[in-house]
């Protein structure tokens, strides 16, 4: 079935106006006409079945009610550095797919991108649109938190209580799926740049709980080690839990 995602807040009744853009969406890209089903998800777990009404002086979709659609197993929340070109894009499209709740970026020490807090912004809301499109795709009802750029040591800082924080380290670390706790209530997952991470840094991850795990022998590019971690971790505490 087509997917759409409309935030929570404009699905309160039976019927739901639409934007220009999701409306544009709808009838240009999916070439959808009134009368059509579709689903709609509100990017926090919910679902309705819907259908397309009106006409072109205006699309509304009525609603049938909510349901919850299946979470993912595993609460996995990843914050990785600020990379070169389209490399993050990518990492925030590929973690959403597999499962991933929340983003946060962070400014590495070696990390060649250097945002200020107005690109930041601009930039973080950018892979909120994308962590949406990803999630309509791959049948998510919910869509990751996109935090806002910010510190290495505010993203250690923002494990909630019970994750464990596993920090990915090229020199050596736990194996993955020893690294993994069945028992902690979720996982915090650190990548670092394509310099990796300054002995400062790894020093203040350990002095903040965090764990070094490893994602075997050979050096990865930021990018996949991110998708890598977050599919391995996703997977293996979703089993074991």
């Amino acid at each position: 079935m087509r997917r759409l995602f409309v935030p929570r807040a404009r699905l309160g009744g039976a019927r739901a106006a639409l934007e220009a853009s999701e409306a544009h969406y709808l009838t240009a890209v999916l070439r959808l006409a009134p009368g059509e089903v579709l689903e709609v998800f509100d990017g926090e777990g919910g679902a309705h079945e819907a259908l397309l009404a009106g006409d072109a002086a205006g699309l509304t979709l009525e609603l049938g009610p909510r349901h919850d659609a299946p979470a993912p197993a595993a609460k996995v929340h990843l914050a990785f550095a600020l990379a070169r070109g389209e490399r993050c894009d990518l990492a925030v499209q590929k973690a959403t797919e597999v499962g991933v709740a929340r983003l946060t970026p962070f400014q590495a020490a070696r990390s060649v991108v250097k945002l200020d807090a107005a690109r930041g912004a601009e930039r973080a809301r950018r892979w909120q649109r994308i962590a949406a499109e990803a999630a309509r795709q791959c049948g998510r009802a919910d869509v990751p938190v996109v935090d806002a750029p910010g510190t290495l040591a505010a993203a250690l800082a923002a494990a909630p209580p019970g994750f464990r924080t596993l920090l990915f380290y090229e020199a050596g670390g736990e194996p993955v799926a020893e690294a993994v706790d069945p028992a902690a209530t979720g996982h915090l997952l650190v990548v670092g740049p394509e310099g990796g991470f300054t002995p400062e840094e790894v020093a203040a991850a350990l002095a903040a709980g965090a764990r070094l795990a490893s994602l075997g022998p050979r050096i990865l590019r930021f990018e996949t080690a991110a998708i890598v971690a977050a599919a391995l971790v996703q997977h293996l505490a979703g089993d074991l839990r």
